[in-house]
Order: structure tokens, then sequence, then C-alpha cells
């Protein structure tokens, strides 16, 4: 019921990041969904990919440090409030949500966040009958 999702510590300072978007491109891996998180001396770039695994060797390879993290894809109607909604039952279950980034895919919302209880989240999701989306459908969807 989780995606794989890449963590990606990248310094702040020019260069870095398109050190990975170039070492991606080059082993021909799609980016279907990032965000950057930073402080003052690095960023965490998060990412959905068509291939986590082979991007994660790809990237380490390339001398970039990454980790594979578990994550949750819940695909949600593109109207507003719609979010709001789907963390309520999260927040009404105890769960909490680390981080959290969305996009637009096909006129669907997609939420993709990390939680501190990944077994009590899948029950949820499945209880409150909220649509998860695994790897492949993702990559299929793109």
């Amino acid at each position: 019921m989780t995606i794989h999702q890449l963590s990606i510590f990248i310094e702040n300072r020019s260069g870095t990041l398109i050190k990975v978007l170039n070492a991606l491109k080059e082993a021909k891996i799609q980016i279907i969904a990032s965000t950057i998180a930073d402080t003052a001396e690095y960023g965490i770039y998060r990412l959905i990919c068509s291939e986590p695994m082979r991007a994660c060797e790809e990237l380490k390879n390339a001398n970039i440090a990454v980790a594979l993290s578990d994550v949750f894809a819940v695909e949600i109607d593109d109207q507003p409030g719609r979010a709001a909604d789907a963390v309520k039952i999260f927040s009404e279950a105890g769960i909490s949500i680390a981080y959290m980034y969305s996009f637009l895919l096909h006129g669907k919302g997609i939420l993709i966040f990390r939680t501190d209880n990944n077994e009590k989240a899948a029950s949820v999701i499945v209880a409150n009958g909220l649509k998860s989306i695994d790897e492949s459908a993702l990559t299929s969807l793109v």
C-alpha cells in the first residue's frame, strides 16, 4: 500500500540540484513529483519517480547521498477541501503526518505523505474507503 520515495540530501550551493537531475536524466528515469525542504546548509529533495530502486542505485553510483522511504499516495477528488477531509481522517485516528505534498494528475489530486504509524495508516485508508495508489498504478498514470 505504500510507495517508495527517494530523499536526496543536497548542499545549498549552485550545481548540486542539477547533478541529481542530470543523473536521473542520463538514466532515463521519469520524475513524477518532487519537493525540496531546505535549511541554511542543505536541502532534502524528496521525489517520486518511475523506477525508485534503480534511481537510488544510480544516485549512489554518482556519489549522491540518497535514502529510500515508504510513503503513502492517496487519490482525492479535485475539489476544494478534499485534502482537509483526508487529513482529518488520519488526525482523528491519532496518526501524525510528518510531511505531505500534493499534485494534480489527470483531474485527480494525489496526496503523498509520511506518517508516524504506517500499519495504522494503512488500516485507516481501507476502513475509510480512501483510494490508495500503488507504485505501478502511479507510474502508469504519467
